[in-house]
């Protein structure tokens, strides 16, 4: 069932958003070349708690971080770890969650380590302008599909491919809620959307194909094709004056 928020839950909704994009401000700040994931990550923890939220993730089905950092080919879900240490021309994908007086925030970025690649510095960039487009999709009386579909045609216009495996999700008291709202799909399809919807929309992109493959630790989730991917998401508000978003800074 889709949990439709009224005013007052969402601007509780967007003091958690608040804490999240903190959380990932501090963390850009950590990202160069010779940090490990695992300093990143308690970074990440240390502020949030500072704030006197939770780090969503953390536990989160046995997780073991407070955030999921993932570099280059890896597309979410990556483990930090005391062994993963950035290096020059890498990319690092940074995903956290803050839960706040009851409600979590959700919320990633793609961040070049010093000096990356060309081919990396598009990817992110239509990574990022992919969920500007779906976004704009986002209002009253369309439909997820219409999301979807902004998303998949921005990233096709590069050559790029959209991960269809996972996809992004309502969010509220839990984590994960109705509706799925993935990066492709058919314009006027699926779920109406409706004032009150409160949903991460996270575009997953690939510069090859869309494919996936999981790793044995149970997690990472790698490109099937070992080339790279990118990942942006906030999490957003459907209002009569538009959609607000609730996870910048």
């Amino acid at each position: 069932m889709i949990q439709v928020k009224n005013q007052n839950q969402i601007v509780a909704m967007k003091e958690a958003g608040r804490i999240t994009a903190q959380a990932l401000l501090a963390a850009r700040e950590c990202v160069r070349e010779g940090v490990s994931t695992y300093e990143i990550d308690q970074v990440i923890r240390n502020t949030i708690e500072r704030a006197g939220a939770k780090p969503s993730f953390l536990g989160y089905a046995g997780f073991p971080g407070s955030a999921c950092i993932s570099i280059n080919d890896e597309v979410i879900h990556g483990i930090p770890s005391k062994t993963r240490i950035l290096k020059e021309g890498d990319i690092v994908k940074i995903d956290v969650g803050a839960f706040y007086k009851g409600y979590h925030g959700d919320s990633a970025r793609t961040i070049p380590v010093g000096k990356v690649s060309e081919q990396a510095l598009r990817l992110i960039e239509a990574t990022e302008k992919s969920f500007w487009a779906g976004i704009a999709q986002a209002q009253a009386g369309n439909r997820v599909g219409d999301i979807g579909h902004a998303i998949e045609s921005c990233v096709q216009e590069y050559g790029y491919s959209a991960v269809r495996r996972y996809v992004g999700h309502g969010i509220g008291h839990e984590l994960h809620e109705a509706p799925d709202v993935p990066n492709f799909g058919t314009a006027g399809r699926g779920v109406r959307l409706c004032n009150g919807m409160v949903i991460a929309v996270e575009p997953m992109i690939n510069v090859g194909v869309c494919d996936v493959k999981e790793m044995s630790d149970g997690w990472t989730v790698k490109t099937a094709d070992g080339k790279l991917s990118a990942h942006y998401e906030n999490t957003v508000a459907i209002t009569a004056d538009g959609v607000l978003v609730l996870t910048e800074a």
